[in-house]
């Protein structure tokens, strides 16, 4: 699922991995192995970057896209990697941990301050989402709230 958000998200960005990483984890929770069981998505990201690159991942691991209608962008002020997923009459919020938002945080904060926003910034996002790909378990970074 990462791999193909990549694909359409055109680079390896730190939130839609975390969307993919997420819908994932709430397709798992209802129990839905085909892409045709379909999820709806209340997504808490907004649609402003980088957040809201969250949506990207959301749409490929969930199905829920907007061209099928099934994904909504919450006009709540705070933007936040949380999203509630509804399949079957079930519904189901689900957040990043607070810890692990801390980390993205200073790590994007380390990255500015040593880059800025050149080249060397975006590669260093790049490897942080790679990183956060390959080590952080779906299982062990979100909370159901």
């Amino acid at each position: 699922m990462v791999v193909f958000t990549y694909r359409v998200h055109g680079h390896f960005g730190i939130y839609s991995t975390l969307g993919a990483k997420m819908g994932l984890f709430a397709r798992e929770q209802f129990e839905a192995s085909g892409i045709r069981e379909y999820i709806s998505v209340n997504s808490y990201a907004g649609s402003v970057p980088p957040v809201s690159c969250l949506n990207d991942g959301l749409q490929i691991s969930t199905g829920a896209t907007l061209g099928h209608g099934l994904i909504d962008i919450s006009d709540e002020p705070q933007k936040r990697v949380e999203a509630v997923f509804t399949s079957g009459g079930k519904a189901l919020r689900i957040a990043l941990k607070p810890e692990y938002e801390s980390m993205i945080r200073q790590d994007i904060e380390d990255a500015t301050r040593l880059y800025g926003r050149s080249p060397e910034y975006w590669k260093r996002v790049r490897n942080l989402a790679l990183k956060y790909w390959l080590r952080w378990n779906r299982n062990s970074i979100f909370q159901l709230l």
